[in-house]
C-alpha cells in the first residue's frame, strides 16, 4: 500500500471513530504512530512520538494557554463574570431580549480575559440563565444566546486557538491577538442585531426587563473596570513589546488574582476549583496538541499536505474558489471534530496551499478562527451546546440548537463580509508595521 493510500487510511480511520467519544488527542496520537510505524518503521515511531511528547508538555511557547486559562478561572471565581453580566443588565436590560443582549455583552467582556469558548459558555450559563428564567425567557433564546455568546472566547483576545495557530504557523500571536478585536466586535454587534430581530418577530420570547435610573447606571459601570484593567494592562504590553505572549499571560494570571485577593472577592475553594479547572483544560488542551503532532508526522510521511497543493495548481482554480473549498472543509468538519483538534489537523494540509496562493496568514487564522466558531454551536458535536445543557438539564438538546441558528446566521454574515474585504482584519495590524 502506498504511503498516500495509508494517509488516507488514517484519515477515514480518525473520522469515524470520532463517533466512538474516545477523546481526539488520544485518536490522533495512536492513529498517527501506527501509521507512521508503517510507512517507516516502529523503531523510527517510538522515537519521534517520545520526542514529540517531551517537546509538547515541555514547551515554553505552550506554557502560554495554562496561563491565560488561569486567569479566565481566577476572574469567574471572583464573580468578574456575574459583575460584567449585572452592568450589561443594568443598561440595556429594559430592551426586548435585553436580558439576552446583556448576556452577550458579558459574554465579550469575559472572553477578553478568557480565552476559551468552553469556559465563557460555562460561566455565563450558569450566570444568565437563572436571571433569564426568572424574567420568563423562553428557553430556546436564553440558551442558544449563551451557547452562541461563548464562542466568542475563540476570537475575541486572548484566544488559545490563536495561540496555536501562531505556534502551528510560526506567526506573531500578538498580531493575531490584534487581528481578532475588529471582527469580535462586529461578531458582538451582529449577534445584539440578530437578538433585536428576533423578538421583534416573536416578543414573548424575551420580555422587557424593569427600568434602571441614570444613576443606577453610573454605578454599574465599576462592574466593568476590573475587566478593563486587566485587559489593557495585558494587551497594551504585548502590543508594546514590553513582554512576550508568555510573560503576558504570566501578567494577567498574577494581576487577576492580586486583585480578587485585594477585593476578597475569592476564597481557598475558589482558588482550589480554578486551580483544577486550569490543570483539566490544560492537559485536555497538550494532549490534542501533542496527538495532533503525531498525527502530523503520518501526513509528512504520507505526502498527503502536498499531494493537495500539487492537485490544486493542476486544475489552476480561482483563489476564491480554493478559499470556498478551505471554508467548506472547516465547516463541515467542525460539526464533528473540536474546534481545536480540528486545526491541528487540518492547519499542516491547506497552510502551505493558502501561502502558495498569496493569502495573508493573519487573515487566513481569523477567518478559520471565525469558521471553527460555527462548528462550536451545530450538531453533532456542537460543544458549547452541550456545555449549555448540562447546565441546563431541563432543556432538550433540540432547543438549544435551535435556538443558535440566528447565531449561525450572524457568523455566516460577517464571514462573507471578511472574505472580500481583510483590510477590515488586517487594519489594526498594519497600525504596528
Amino acid at each position: 500500500m502506498s504511503p498516500t493510500a495509508i494517509g488516507l487510511l488514517g484519515i477515514g480511520l480518525l473520522f469515524t471513530l470520532i463517533f466512538t467519544r474516545i477523546p481526539v488527542g488520544f485518536l490522533m496520537g495512536i492513529i498517527g504512530f501506527a501509521g507512521f510505524a508503517w510507512i517507516v518503521s516502529p523503531e523510527a515511531a517510538f522515537s519521534i512520538t517520545s520526542k514529540d511528547i517531551f517537546s509538547i508538555f515541555g514547551s515554553y511557547n505552550l506554557t502560554v494557554i495554562p496561563l491565560f486559562i488561569f486567569m479566565g478561572q481566577i476572574a469567574f471565581h471572583s464573580g468578574i463574570s456575574r459583575r460584567l453580566f449585572d452592568t450589561a443588565y443594568t443598561w440595556i436590560g429594559r430592551l426586548p431580549g435585553g436580558l439576552a443582549i446583556a448576556t452577550i455583552g458579558a459574554c465579550a467582556g469575559f472572553s477578553a480575559i478568557s480565552g476559551s469558548t468552553n469556559a465563557t459558555a460555562a460561566t455565563m450559563a450558569a450566570v444568565a440563565l437563572p436571571e433569564m428564567k426568572r424574567f420568563n425567557y423562553k428557553p430556546s433564546l436564553a440558551t442558544g444566546v449563551v451557547a452562541a455568546g461563548g464562542s466568542l472566547g475563540i476570537l475575541i483576545p486572548p484566544s488559545v486557538i490563536f495561540i496555536v495557530y501562531g505556534i502551528l504557523t510560526e506567526q506573531s500571536i500578538g498580531t493575531l491577538f490584534l487581528a481578532g478585536i475588529v471582527p469580535g466586535i462586529l461578531l458582538t454587534l451582529l449577534f445584539i442585531i440578530a437578538i433585536l430581530i428576533w423578538t421583534a418577530i416573536d416578543p414573548e420570547l424575551g420580555p422587557r426587563g424593569p427600568k434602571t435610573t441614570l444613576k443606577e447606571k453610573i454605578r454599574s459601570l465599576g462592574g466593568v473596570i476590573e475587566t478593563l484593567v486587566l485587559f489593557v494592562m495585558v494587551m497594551s504590553g504585548l502590543f508594546a513589546g514590553i513582554f512576550t505572549p508568555t510573560e503576558a499571560g504570566g501578567i494577567g494570571a498574577a494581576g487577576t488574582l492580586l486583585l480578587a485577593v485585594v477585593t476578597r472577592t475569592i476564597n481557598l475553594k475558589g482558588f482550589s476549583n480554578a486551580l483544577m479547572e486550569t490543570t483539566r483544560i490544560s492537559c485536555m488542551i497538550m494532549v490534542i496538541v501533542a496527538g495532533a503532532t503525531i498525527f502530523g508526522h503520518l501526513l509528512a510521511v504520507s505526502r498527503i499536505p502536498f499531494d493537495i497543493a500539487t492537485w490544486i495548481a493542476h486544475f489552476d482554480l480561482h483563489p476564491w474558489l480554493v478559499m470556498i473549498l478551505v471554508i467548506a472543509v472547516y465547516i463541515v468538519g467542525g460539526c464533528f471534530i473540536d474546534s481545536l483538534a480540528l486545526i491541528m489537523l487540518t492547519i499542516p494540509i491547506f497552510y502551505p496551499v493558502i501561502l502558495h496562493l498569496g493569502y495573508d496568514p493573519i487573515w487566513f487564522g481569523v477567518i478559520i478562527v471565525l469558521i471553527t466558531q460555527i462548528g462550536v454551536i451545530t450538531p453533532p458535536v456542537g460543544i458549547n451546546v452541550y456545555v449549555v445543557s448540562g447546565v441546563a438539564r431541563d432543556v432538550p438538546l433540540e432547543v438549544i440548537f435551535r435556538g443558535v441558528v440566528p447565531m449561525l446566521i450572524a457568523l455566516i454574515v460577517l464571514t462573507l463580509i471578511l472574505i472580500p474585504f481583510p483590510q477590515i482584519v488586517l487594519f489594526l495590524p498594519s497600525l504596528l508595521r
